[in-house]
């Protein structure tokens, strides 16, 4: 037979220790080693062109 099991956490406590390993681990790296990874990410979400994408959106404004 399965038993239910419920593990409860504190996220708040869990969350700020994640933010500060990460912070620590990108603060001890190069920095040409962190822009290399952001220009790889950057690449990963907009496909590989040079330049980023420029876009502009019309919005008509009601008249008061």
């Amino acid at each position: 037979m399965i038993k239910k099991v419920v593990t409860k956490r504190n996220l708040i406590k869990h969350k700020e220790c994640s933010i500060n390993d990460n912070l620590a681990y990108w603060l001890s790296r190069l920095p040409e080693e962190r822009i290399a990874t952001v220009e790889y990410l950057r690449r990963q979400y907009h496909g590989s062109t040079t330049r980023l994408q420029r876009s502009a959106r019309v919005i008509q404004r009601t008249q008061d």
